[in-house]
């Protein structure tokens, strides 16, 4: 119980209901899909977190009937003991993360695949996650939260020499993976988005020509960059791999076979208009089993995790999620 109490002390960041650890489950304890005592992960450093935003939800929930065990975690770090132990304590947790992306990622890595209810409120720098559900406001978050209504989330899992991470969105190795891994702390708490742009630019001053092998579904493709799509959108709004869905296992693996710069160019240019992916620039492969050979940068979930190699898999029904 030390991590759920740690996990629960405010440490003067908000000014909000006193809240309370839950008791230890009893053999007694009935199961529920959707336990009516929701967990809520926030991150005061996300991209658009406010305390009247945070205020808003928790008022909501407990007129709904969901009044919530409140979780502060720094980054997304903190999120994934504070999983854990709610993994201890709950057969089926409902945890509903008001953040990003990233901590949504932890979110996951500290639970596992099982039988548990997760949701998410846009309050991270992009997002991704929720638009990709179709969340459009705060508030159209919280009232399909008291809807209730699930579908089988299907997730990744990354395995490589470090060690093995789940993700919800997508893997990118390659150029993809170096952009990410080059965003300094710094400029994404002040330029949020822009960060990756300027991570980009140096990326591209320092161009790296090297190709690598990847392998889905035993088929071989040469290519600089592999971005493996769980979801269709990418970076924000933009919809990279429209045939992507969260709901169904499998990946559509966008392979960017040259390693000039123009190429690149095209394939910004197309996501920024919304329209397809130029035939010229991609070579587009599906598969529920992925190998990336060499030792190219990787992100998962916007957030860098190592070089490879490393070998990704399909997760089908690894939770429900609120939709």
């Amino acid at each position: 119980m030390g991590d759920i109490r740690s996990g629960c002390r405010l440490r003067g960041i908000l000014t909000l209901p006193k809240v309370c650890c839950p008791p230890r489950r009893t053999g007694s304890e009935t199961s529920r899909p959707m336990h009516t005592t929701p967990f809520l992960i926030i991150n005061p450093d996300s991209g658009s977190f406010s305390r009247r935003r945070i205020a808003r939800v928790v008022d909501s929930l407990k007129r709904a009937g969901l009044p919530p065990v409140i979780h502060p975690v720094r980054n997304p770090a903190e999120a994934l003991p504070c999983c854990q132990a709610i993994r201890r304590v709950r057969e089926h947790p409902f945890i509903i993360v008001a953040a990003g992306d990233g901590t949504f990622n932890a979110v996951l890595n500290g639970l596992g695949p099982g039988p548990a209810t997760l949701a998410v409120l846009p309050l991270g720098t992009s997002n991704v996650l929720a638009a990709e559900l179709g969340i459009t406001s705060l508030e159209d978050g919280i009232a399909r939260i008291c809807a209730g209504k699930t579908g089988p989330l299907s997730v990744g899992l990354l395995e490589f020499e470090a060690g093995r991470r789940y993700f919800a969105l997508m893997a990118g190795s390659g150029l993809d993976g170096a952009v990410v891994g080059g965003v300094r702390a710094g400029e994404k708490r002040a330029l949020k988005q822009g960060a990756y742009a300027l991570s980009a630019l140096r990326a591209a001053l320092g161009w790296d020509r090297g190709m690598q092998e990847i392998v889905a579904d035993g088929k071989l493709c040469l290519c600089h960059t592999a971005v493996v799509c769980n979801a269709s959108r990418y970076g924000g709004n933009f919809r990279l791999s429209p045939d992507s869905d969260l709901f169904r296992p499998g990946f559509e693996i966008a392979c960017v076979t040259s390693n000039h710069r123009r190429g690149y160019l095209a394939i910004i240019r197309n996501l920024f208009l919304g329209q397809p992916m130029p035939d010229a620039a991609l070579t587009w492969l599906t598969a529920t089993e992925i190998e990336l050979r060499g030792a190219k940068p990787i992100q998962l979930d916007g957030d860098f995790i190592g070089h490879g190699p490393a070998r990704i898999t399909a997760v089908a029904d690894f939770a429900q999620i609120i939709r």
